[in-house]
Order: C-alpha cells, then sequence, then structure tokens
C-alpha cells in the first residue's frame, strides 16, 4: 500500500521549504503554513522563481512553527521572526533584488502556485528517481524534489500519482489517512525545475527532455487527453470543504477512491 514518505510545507513562497511530520489543512483547502508569505514588490507582483533566478541563491532555514527564519546567501546569514520582525526581512531581501521586497501574509489560504487547484500537490518517490535519472541529478531525488517542490511526497512506483486524476471535468477522490483529497490533473510546470536549486543556473536543454522522456514513459494508467503537452509533472489537487482542519501524517496510507464529476463540494 502507498504510503506518504514525507511533507513538506513552504512557509515563504519561492524559498525553500521545510520538512515537517505532521501538516494541518487550512481553511482555505492548503497546507497550513503552505506558501503563508510571499514576496512582492511596489506593485504587488510577486518576486518568485519565474521572474528572477535570483531566488534561488536565497537559503532559508524554518523553525518548526514556520515562523522564524533564518537566511542565507552565501556570504551572510540573518534571522528573523515574521510575525514580530518583518520589516527588518523585508530590508535584508531588499537588498538582495532588484525591486524593494514586501513580504504579504495569508493565513487562511497562503499564495498557492495553482490558484484553482489549491491543496497540497502530490508526487512519488518513484517519480523522483526517474526524472532525477534522466538528467543526471548529482543529488538525484533529493535534488528533484526541490526542483519540482511537491508538498506530498508517497512511497509508491514511477509516475504512481497519475492515478489521482481522471478525465477533464472529473476529480479523482483519494485519501490520505482518513482526510480525503481531489486529484485534479497533471501539474504544468514552468522554468523553476530546469535550474539548479542552489545557483539557479538553468540546466541545458532540461526542458526539451523533459517532453520528450515523459511522452516515452507516460504509464498506461495515465489518461493521455490530460497531456495537451509533456511538461507536466506531479499532481494539483482539491480539498472537500469537510477535510479542512484535518491532519495528515508521515506514514499515512493512500488509496485511491471514486470518480466524481463536477466542482468540489
Amino acid at each position: 500500500m502507498p504510503r506518504v514518505e514525507s511533507i513538506y510545507v513552504y512557509p515563504i513562497k519561492s524559498l525553500p521549504g521545510r520538512s515537517v511530520e505532521t501538516a494541518t489543512v487550512g481553511p482555505g483547502g492548503s497546507l497550513a503554513r503552505d506558501r503563508q508569505y510571499a514576496m512582492v514588490d511596489g506593485d504587488g507582483e510577486y518576486v518568485n522563481g519565474k521572474r528572477t533566478a535570483a531566488v534561488h541563491r536565497i537559503d532559508a532555514d524554518f523553525d518548526p512553527a514556520g515562523t522564524i527564519v533564518a537566511f542565507d546567501d552565501g556570504e551572510e546569514t540573518a534571522r528573523f521572526d515574521l510575525e514580530r520582525e518583518r520589516e527588518r526581512a523585508q530590508a535584508w531581501l531588499t537588498e538582495r533584488f532588484e525591486p524593494s521586497i514586501e513580504l504579504d501574509s495569508d493565513d487562511r489560504l497562503g499564495f498557492p502556485d495553482d490558484t484553482t487547484d489549491k491543496g497540497p500537490t502530490v508526487i512519488s518517490t518513484g517519480t523522483l528517481n526517474a526524472v532525477a535519472e534522466w538528467f543526471d541529478a548529482v543529488d538525484g531525488p533529493t535534488e528533484m524534489r526541490r526542483r519540482l517542490r511537491p508538498n506530498l511526497v508517497v512511497e509508491a512506483e514511477p509516475f504512481w500519482e497519475d492515478h489521482l486524476y481522471a478525465g477533464s471535468g472529473e476529480r479523482r477522490r483519494f485519501d490520505v489517512g482518513r482526510v480525503t483529497f481531489e486529484g485534479m490533473g497533471p501539474c504544468q510546470r514552468c522554468v523553476v525545475p530546469a535550474r539548479d536549486p542552489d545557483t539557479g543556473r538553468e540546466t541545458e536543454g532540461f526542458r526539451t527532455t523533459f517532453v520528450e522522456r515523459r511522452r516515452e514513459t507516460l504509464p498506461p494508467w495515465a489518461d493521455e487527453d490530460r497531456f495537451d503537452h509533456y511538461y507536466r509533472v506531479m499532481v494539483n489537487t482539491r480539498t472537500p470543504s469537510d477535510s479542512r482542519g484535518s491532519t495528515i501524517s508521515v506514514g499515512d496510507e493512500v488509496v485511491v477512491g471514486d470518480i466524481r464529476n463536477g466542482e468540489t463540494e
């Protein structure tokens, strides 16, 4: 039976995440503390990996509560309480980016990468291993996990997570322990996975190689109609209202359920 191997939340959108043993589903359907903060410029636009590779050069280490962060740019480290010292943290970040940085916060939903399907993203250990082999990743599946930035990593075969969605307009229910989620479809990727997670240097030919190998290795259980292109991996989810406030943990069994039509309740 597939089980949750690890859980990751990313307290500041676009910066490194942290591993947690348990996570609570927040009132907006995302994991609590996931993308709770976002770096924005004076116009309110995200300063993220899609916009600048400079985000990869900032390391961030969080306390267990996800509110105290230690930044490291390779030359200087600094520690801030994001609830009490946000202005100081903003000033430190501003010195390292071209625009002035503000840290917005949203305790209810956060700032999810997918603004439609806001539940935790899911990928398998087998997928991380397989994709790492496509690129001879130095740090193997660990590096690929840092590039792809999933929330839930499930101990299962390569591309097992493609079981977790169905046809267009449908949603596949699945349980993590006693908590129900709905798989919506394969996640479209951006430029971020193509970059070294430490330096921001782009891997030559990453997208072309990824598309070719993903097409070649698409499993028989994946709905090929969901692939208008093959630069997709990982699964986007939604969280039914009655699952919000519940807790999931490392070691929970993951059970694939039925298919439903229409909108999430």
